[in-house]
């Protein structure tokens, strides 16, 4: 008997194709039926009215959009002047003299000894007008004084070493030869301090102006 309860249910595999089938024939029973245009206006007075209130979508709030900051604007870098175009030559590699080495320059002459020579002595004139010598002027001739002659003679006296008149001589006359005759014989008697090389006396020759001069 158990054996015959199991064989009479169907199985759930069974049940849900009925299902199925079922559905699907009533979808299509809908559907010839919704395709008849008095069955689909009947259908639609029979069903009631469904208004359904549809809130209107709240509007999104967005955040605020922050304006774009101004990008800053970049000025154009000058260009950089072009450099001049460098004008250059050609560098001539100079050829290399010889290095000429000059011998070195002689010594200079060692400075000879000089001997020290002694200045030359002094050599002093003779003199005869000196007051210790007591020389008398010449006599002026009386006829000379008569005729009045007058006039300057120079002499020209060779003094000894030892002070004497040992030559005398008419350089210059005086225009009248008894005047030049009176003074040469007078300078023959004087004395002279004779010339003299540092110590040493020496002849020399001295010149004697006597003036003729008649007065009143």
């Amino acid at each position: 008997m158990a054996y015959a309860r199991l064989a009479l249910r169907p199985s759930r595999a069974a049940q849900r194709t009925g299902a199925l089938v079922a559905v699907g024939l009533h979808a299509v029973v809908g559907a010839a039926l919704l395709s008849y245009a008095p069955t689909r206006d009947a259908l639609l007075e029979v069903a009631p009215l469904m208004v359904s209130l549809i809130s209107p979508p709240r509007p999104e709030v967005k955040p605020p959009v922050e304006p774009p900051k101004p990008r800053p604007v970049m000025q154009p870098r000058p260009k950089p002047p072009e450099p001049e175009p460098l004008i250059t030559a050609p560098v001539e590699t100079p050829s290399p003299s010889p290095i000429v080495v000059a011998p070195p320059p002689p010594p200079p002459p060692e400075p000879l000894a000089t001997p020290v020579v002694a200045p030359p002595p002094v050599v002093t004139a003779p003199i005869f007008a000196a007051d210790y010598l007591d020389n008398p002027p010449p006599p002026y001739p009386v006829l000379s004084r008569r005729e009045g002659e007058q006039g300057r003679v120079i002499l020209r006296v060779l003094v000894s070493p030892g002070g004497r008149a040992d030559e005398v001589q008419v350089s210059s006359s005086s225009g009248h030869a008894r005047l030049d005759e009176s003074a040469r014989d007078t300078v023959r008697r004087w004395r002279f301090v004779p010339a003299k090389r540092g110590d040493q006396p020496l002849a020399a020759w001295v010149l004697i102006p006597i003036s003729f001069r008649l007065e009143g």
